[in-house]
């Protein structure tokens, strides 16, 4: 069983070669809820949980979901992979403590480097094509060897991209990017260029915007937003906008037109 969350789609790319090799079931947690009954693990069966750093964290979303979660572990092998555009800080030391609350140990814990997806601060933007497509390139090299450790149930994982100051940035900038950047209330559309498509509706991981083909996006504000800028990403007139942050900045999304390394 592989749970996962991902926005642009370079997390959901990783779980689904892991669950290519491994014949797991892959399951988004964006639709679990704390009332879905989750059918138990079968003795020896695999459990990994994939999912995005967000301020040298977690994701807000995944907490939450470990939160809830109730499964019995005990001879399963349980593995962590997480994707990043830089570094991820302490973001699995927080995860293993997540889950041990629930019960579960981690015996494994992966980093991917992946394209720069978030565009939420002024000195941010996605990456130069030709970086984007290193990092791509060498991501399906250190996965392909990842996805052997996985089916072999091998334990502690692979060194992870950690990066300098990691208590610092995920105590404390992680603390105030969870506290002050994840929402959903700078994001607005220009009726001008919005088409209503609906591509921005269909594609947030967390159903947080109300639209669809004929509409213009009108998102929530229920705190459910993970800023992961899937719908600014994906919208093919550039007709969303984080308030001034996103001004003359690019788009990506796994699989982008301009996205073509190694394929």
């Amino acid at each position: 069983m592989i749970f996962y969350i991902s926005g642009t789609g370079n997390t959901r790319w990783a779980a689904q070669q892991i669950a290519n090799a491994t014949g797991d079931e892959l399951l988004s947690m964006a639709d679990i809820t704390p009332e879905t009954t989750l059918r138990p693990l079968q003795p020896g069966e695999r459990l990994g949980f994939c999912f995005p750093v967000h301020g040298w964290r977690p994701p807000r979303v995944v907490r939450r979901f470990i939160g809830h979660l109730s499964l019995q572990s005990q001879d399963h092998y349980v593995y962590a992979l997480c994707t990043a555009g830089d570094t991820l800080g302490e973001t699995m030391d927080i995860l293993r403590q997540d889950l041990r609350q629930r019960g579960i140990s981690l015996d494994a814990s992966y980093s991917l480097l992946m394209p720069n997806t978030y565009v939420g601060l002024p000195f941010m933007d996605v990456d130069k094509s030709e970086l984007e497509h290193r990092k791509i390139a060498e991501a399906e090299q250190r996965l392909r060897n990842y996805v052997q450790d996985i089916v072999a149930r091998k334990p502690g994982g692979a060194p992870l991209d950690i990066g300098r100051w990691p208590k610092i940035n995920s105590r404390l900038l992680g603390g105030a990017s969870v506290d002050y950047l994840n929402s959903d209330k700078p994001f607005h559309v220009d009726s001008v260029k919005c088409v209503k498509c609906g591509i921005c509706a269909d594609v947030c991981p967390l159903h947080n915007i109300n639209g669809g083909l004929g509409y213009e996006p009108q998102w929530k504000h229920e705190d459910s937003c993970m800023s992961c800028f899937a719908c600014y990403h994906h919208c093919p007139h550039h007709a969303i906008s984080y308030g001034r942050q996103t001004r003359h900045k690019g788009q990506y999304f796994f699989h982008h037109p301009k996205t073509t390394a190694s394929r």
